[in-house]
């Protein structure tokens, strides 16, 4: 999944036929004056960051003239927000407001329809309003096949109580928040706050927006924008990290390889997704080791998937050691496991004397997998110890390798 920044969102919004207010993006100071200017009123400065949350992180500010605007914009580029290196600012148009609503779209797998979630109270996170005012929000689940009619949005305002004058214009408005929801294959899109004018109108004034990454090929527009693989909010890729995605998504059709840097640690994690990969992590951790990452390759990835993706695992800066792990359930080569982790060992110029490799694999042609493993020196176990044994023989490895290290160092 990926987020989208609140321009994009913004610029789908108006696309679809919905009243927002005038923006700029500015990527300097000077930029962000000449925007406030060219709009002549108080304006809000915004970080530009796929993440919500930005007001209590000091990412927004509030300026009535062009030179508070380049002097707000000036505080907020540059910083680190939410793990998000703010590069550009939205200069969005100040309007009065005399209400504040929320309203959102989401994905609900176990309900399988898309929710729509409205409520009286905008401006604060949704979470809260599901703790402290339950029955401030009210939901309404969407017929895939029918689509979301204004009569029902209506009916959904009703019941959350608002204004009669104001049902009109909310019901037209939800049923474009659908329908931009699903032109642009979108797993969130969240208005808040929606904002009341005292003349009535109606505008989203912060807009968070994710999109199905694996629908961008329906997206071109989008597809050159979003940064692919993002689905955690809460952190922003990594140079490794958007080297493994990049790898994944050149043979998109075999196999899927997802890798997460950890902060430190020092053993490389190359296993198979689910269950195997959350054992191993926990497994290595509970031995005393430290993972350098965690990672997902599965589904029978290509040999050069294979490669690419050891290749970014083993260039993390401070990796000592690698272990190379699958289950029998992974449905995946471990032979071309076993040719791509090879092949990127080999391209590093890893010396296996002092930089240990464990594989244990269980799968599809195994038996090659361990003549390749072997023959490369790289000590390798099948079924026959379980992936828990795994971790505590890889741990036993590293410090066998950190204490031959000190060795050396002394006999110096």
């Amino acid at each position: 999944m990926a987020r989208l920044l609140e321009n994009q969102a913004l610029d789908l919004l108006q696309r679809g036929g919905m009243l927002v207010p005038r923006y700029e993006v500015a990527a300097s100071p000077e930029e962000a004056r000449d925007a406030a200017e060219q709009m002549g009123v108080p304006v809000v400065i915004k970080a530009l960051i796929p993440t919500g949350k930005r007001g209590k992180a000091g990412g927004i500010l509030f300026a009535s003239t062009p030179d508070e605007a380049a002097s707000c914009a000036e505080k907020i580029l540059g910083t680190m927000l939410n793990s998000f290196r703010v590069n550009s600012v939205l200069i969005e148009e100040r309007l009065e407001v005399t209400q504040e609503l929320y309203l959102s779209a989401a994905i609900d797998h176990r309900a399988q329809a898309t929710s729509i979630i409205a409520s009286r109270t905008g401006g604060v996170d949704v979470e809260t309003l599901r703790v402290e005012h339950p029955d401030a929000l009210k939901h309404l689940y969407v017929d895939p096949y029918l689509g979301l009619s204004e009569f029902e949005a209506r009916q959904l305002w009703h019941e959350v109580g608002v204004d009669a004058h104001l049902l009109q214009r909310l019901g037209a408005l939800t049923a474009q928040l659908y329908r931009t929801f699903v032109s642009a294959d979108a797993f969130i899109l969240e208005l808040n706050p929606l904002v009341v004018s005292p003349d009535g109108d109606v505008t989203p004034v912060a807009a968070l927006m994710g999109v199905d990454d694996a629908a961008m090929f329906r997206q071109p527009e989008l597809a050159a924008t979003v940064q692919v693989g993002l689905e955690r909010s809460w952190k922003a890729l990594t140079e490794l990290e958007k080297q493994v995605v990049a790898v994944n998504e050149a043979e998109p059709y075999r196999g899927t390889a997802r890798y997460t840097e950890m902060e430190g640690g020092d053993i490389g994690l190359f296993c198979g997704g689910g269950g195997a990969s959350l054992v191993l992590f926990d497994a290595l951790q509970h031995a005393g080791g430290q993972p350098a990452n965690y990672c997902e390759v599965g589904g029978n990835p290509t040999v050069e998937k294979v490669y690419g993706t050891a290749k970014a695992i083993l260039s993390k800066k401070g990796v000592k050691g690698l272990l190379v792990a699958h289950s029998i359930t992974n449905n995946t080569q471990t032979d071309a496991v076993a040719e791509g982790v090879i092949r990127a060992i080999d391209d590093l110029g890893i010396d296996l004397a002092t930089f240990p490799v464990l594989a244990r694999e269980a799968g599809v042609n195994e038996e090659r997998a361990e003549q390749l493993f072997r023959a490369r020196g790289i000590e390798y176990y099948g079924d026959q110890i379980t992936l828990n044994e795994a971790a505590r023989l890889m741990v036993e490895r590293m410090r066998e390798a950190e204490r031959n290290s000190d060795g050396l160092e002394e006999g110096r």
